[in-house]
């Protein structure tokens, strides 16, 4: 009997001591936690990153919304300026290029200006004004293109800084590997390194589908202008 009592006891101090047993919580950090947790190297790289995101979003938006204003014409424009111009009416075309105020009336209302010269005359104008609304059409695109290929880059950059932390604070341990002291340094290297590359993939994406829609323009500038050019020479 005695031995009994003392499994009994013996095994209830087991299960006592198995139910005090700490239980391990795995601990989830936040995004801000993530980006914060890599020193002052890794938040420096950070703050690059988080500029260039800011200034990338705002030329990707300014320059959409120039693009798609540049974009939009009358459908009539060019048949009503035909009409004013074999008319006679060539102040009417000028104040309806006015109206218009976009970069392929722009173009026309320079030509206009120059009929009664010689037509490679008129046509060096136009194309001059063509060269300065693709200059105003394109404007910051160049930045955006560098933040595309910069923010990958300055992120990698985090990368090495933290894995040289990391290797130096194993050298400062002597030797003896601290899971929780290579955090930190792995932190900053993983962390600058998706930031770099999310900012470079928005930058690289939003770069190229303005270009394509600059371009979109600059072919119905250059069908226009050579619309207007025939035209010149059927009143005579």
């Amino acid at each position: 009997m005695t031995s009994t009592l003392l499994q009994i006891v013996n095994g209830g101090t087991q299960n006592e001591a198995f139910l005090e047993d700490p239980i391990p919580v795995e601990k989830t950090l936040t995004i801000w936690e993530l980006i914060i947790s890599g020193g002052i190297g890794g938040n420096i790289i950070m703050g690059i990153l988080f500029l260039l995101s800011i200034a990338a979003v705002y030329i990707f938006w300014e320059r959409f919304s120039a693009i798609k204003a540049a974009n939009k014409m009358d459908k009539n424009f060019m048949n009503n300026l035909k009409d004013h111009i074999l008319n006679g009416k060539i102040e009417s075309a000028i104040a309806l290029c006015d109206r218009m105020d976009s970069p392929v009336a722009r173009m026309m209302q320079k030509g206009i200006s120059r009929i009664g010269k010689p037509l490679p005359d008129i046509t060096a104008s136009i194309e001059n004004q063509g060269k300065l609304e693709i200059q105003r059409l394109e404007k910051n695109l160049p930045i955006l293109a560098t933040i595309s290929g910069g923010a990958p880059m300055i992120g990698f950059l985090g990368t090495v800084i933290g894995m040289i932390l990391t290797f130096s604070q194993m050298a400062n341990a002597g030797g003896q590997i601290n899971i929780g002291l290579m955090a930190g340094g792995i932190y900053t290297a993983m962390v600058t390194t998706v930031g770099g590359l999310f900012v470079g993939i928005f930058a690289y994406f939003g770069y190229n589908y303005l270009v394509a829609r600059v371009e979109a323009v600059i072919y119905k500038m250059e069908s226009s202008a050579t619309e207007f050019l025939d035209l010149l020479h059927e009143p005579a």
